[in-house]
């Protein structure tokens, strides 16, 4: 049998190309492997802290109850407001009953009655209804018999403020009262009138 042999030289050329492709092939080689969707394995060691990761309570659970307690805690605000807000127009009603004009001790109390209210209806999510107001106040005699003098003027702010507080005390802070908020705005109403009288 005859063997051929092949006798050829490698040229220093050749082996420079051989040398870059092999360099080439080591270069992307690495980077088809990243190329997996294989996820590595998780190991979990057990350290006997299941229950006690059962018991914590997440962040969207902590959240939550966060968002709950600070509701709760504007709700109560809102009733102490209400609350504060009674107490001035008693103080206001008992103050017209022994002279039939405003101090301007009455003026101020006016003035953080109609503050406390518009805080109260900004709560209760409601505006101010200037325009219904003009259409309804002709129907309503109440507010009629209410503009004639300033005793009058002040009991409708007191019957109105007790009124928003009960309507307060009924709803729950998850709800929304449209009487609340039609009447805070007939407490805004009338103390700003009777503010601008004097």
């Amino acid at each position: 049998m005859n063997s051929v042999k092949f006798s050829r030289r490698v040229s220093a050329s050749d082996m420079r190309f051989v040398i870059v492709l092999c360099g080439l092939i080591l270069c992307f080689v690495p980077q088809c492997f990243g190329q997996t969707n294989e996820d590595p394995p998780v190991i979990k060691l057990n350290t006997g802290n299941e229950k006690k990761d059962a018991d914590n309570p997440s962040f969207s659970e902590l959240l939550t109850k966060q968002q709950l307690s600070r509701r709760k805690k504007e709700y109560d605000d809102m009733l102490q407001r209400g609350d504060k807000a009674a107490k001035l127009s008693e103080e206001l009603e008992t103050s017209i009953a022994s002279r039939e004009t405003l101090s301007s001790e009455d003026i101020q109390k006016l003035q953080e009655l109609e503050k406390l209210v518009l805080k109260i209806r900004d709560d209760l999510g409601g505006d101010d209804d200037a325009k219904e107001s003009d259409e309804n106040s002709s129907a309503n005699s109440a507010e009629n018999d209410a503009r004639k003098d300033v005793p009058s003027a002040v009991k409708f702010i007191r019957d109105s403020t007790l009124k928003l507080v009960d309507e307060l005390k009924k709803s729950t802070r998850f709800s929304i009262s449209v009487i609340a908020v039609q009447t805070s705005n007939s407490v805004i109403r009338f103390a700003r009138l009777l503010r601008l009288r004097k």
